[in-house]
């Protein structure tokens, strides 16, 4: 099949008949995102595509994606080196037909350089500022209550410096989040221990793998969540030996997820965006997918 840029579509179309704005319409029925928000993508698993950056942004604009979320390059290290200069970034975007309104940042880099991390977010115009976890990623936390109020207690603190910059601190869930505290999840304390006002969250879709479903935690939770990370996986599959738990990732419409029931109660938890995560082969089937699903 041919394809042509919505850009180009236009301009040719403006020269046209109304049959060109009837074809148009049509076009946007077909292409309905999700929620009617911007399809965007997650950098990290596509970090070794980014030594050129001006030639990835070309990549995954012409994908259909119009939002990047970042990892900061103060605290993700050299992959991310071609992200340093905030300005630079936000003109190639700019090129390309992109945004970047999210970023990750570790948590070390928040304690030790909140101040430039805010800097830089400003210069790209982010205005979501994102730490995986609290604790260890990799799953192997097993925290007491009083390790999960502490966390909780410098992360309100962190997001309140965040706040009166104009940024919103928000809070992904990986390993720490996910162990069991007093018989209760550590991400559902997090919930009541962080302030709403300031922290909002951000759902890792793989986490199904462990029992967490987002539609469940969007209606629970109404209005605390503001992103997603989209993957879907196949529960069906078989855990390699060597990673217990952990199960084939697919491309989005192919895996467990009713992503139907997903965005519909993503509307409640207030979701304000979504980035798929994936290797690049997935992203690109991942992506086609969402242009599908009017939600």
């Amino acid at each position: 099949m041919i394809t042509i840029s919505r850009r180009d579509f236009i301009r040719k179309a403006a020269l046209g008949s109304g049959a060109a704005a009837f074809v148009l319409a049509s076009m946007g029925k077909l292409a309905a995102n999700p929620l009617g928000l911007p399809i965007g993508c997650q950098v990290w698993p596509l970090r070794s595509m980014l030594a050129d950056f001006p030639a990835f942004a070309k990549k995954i604009g012409e994908l259909g994606v119009t939002r990047l979320e970042l990892c900061s390059p103060l605290g993700y290290g050299k992959q991310f080196a071609s992200l340093a200069n905030g300005k630079e970034v936000r003109t190639i975007l700019a090129d390309h037909g992109l945004q970047s309104e999210s970023s990750h940042f570790t948590l070390d880099e928040l304690r030790n350089t909140q101040e430039k991390c805010i800097e830089w977010a400003k210069e790209i115009g982010i205005t979501q500022m994102i730490t995986a976890s609290l604790g260890d990623g990799n799953g192997g936390s097993k925290p007491t209550l009083d390790q999960v109020k502490q966390a909780a207690d410098e992360y309100n603190r962190t997001a309140a410096v965040s706040a009166k910059a104009g940024l919103q601190q928000g809070l992904h869930n990986e390993g720490f989040e996910l162990s069991i505290v007093d018989g209760k999840r550590t991400y559902d304390l997090l919930l009541d221990l962080l302030d709403p006002a300031l922290v909002k969250f951000q759902f890792q879709m793989s986490t199904i793998t462990s029992g967490f479903v987002a539609a469940d935690y969007f209606a629970k939770y109404p209005g605390r969540f503001f992103s997603m990370h989209l993957q879907d996986v196949d529960l069906s599959s078989q855990s390699p030996a060597s990673e217990p738990g952990r199960r084939r990732q697919v491309a989005l419409g192919q895996g467990s997820i009713d992503w139907v029931k997903t965005f519909a109660a993503a509307k409640v938890g207030g979701v304000k965006n979504y980035f798929v995560e994936q290797t690049w082969e997935l992203t690109q089937q991942s992506v086609a997918y969402l242009k599908t699903l009017n939600v």
